[in-house]
């Protein structure tokens, strides 16, 4: 194999990378709620390379921040029950800002 064609076809898009950078630009634009959750979905959908990949990336993505923020929520107080009612917030924050990545996901793999 050629070093151009080494088996890695950079015009397909990787739903890893997709996902990683749906996660990031959120966190990094977190004084932005919706618009940093779009953003980051209008990347992540480009970087995806396409509708279905960034759907797929979405996804991963949102169930990933979910759960960390369930978890971390209740591992990070003392009382077991406030930290279930923190984590349950942060999941609910979690879910409102997924559909603002949504939308933003689905354009960017509409221009991938």
């Amino acid at each position: 194999m050629s070093a151009t064609n080494s088996g890695l076809n950079s015009d397909r898009g990787s739903v890893f990378w997709g996902g990683v950078w749906m996660i990031v630009i959120p966190v990094l634009l977190f004084w932005l709620p919706g618009i940093g959750g779009f953003i980051g979905g209008l990347v992540g959908g480009k970087v995806s390379g396409g509708i279905g990949n960034a759907l797929i990336a979405w996804l991963v993505s949102s169930l990933l921040v979910g759960v960390l923020f369930a978890t971390l929520g209740t591992m990070l107080t003392g009382m077991v029950a406030i930290g279930v009612l923190a984590g349950l917030g942060g999941l609910f924050l979690a879910f409102l800002d997924a559909g603002a990545r949504l939308i933003g996901a689905i354009i960017g793999g509409l221009i991938a």
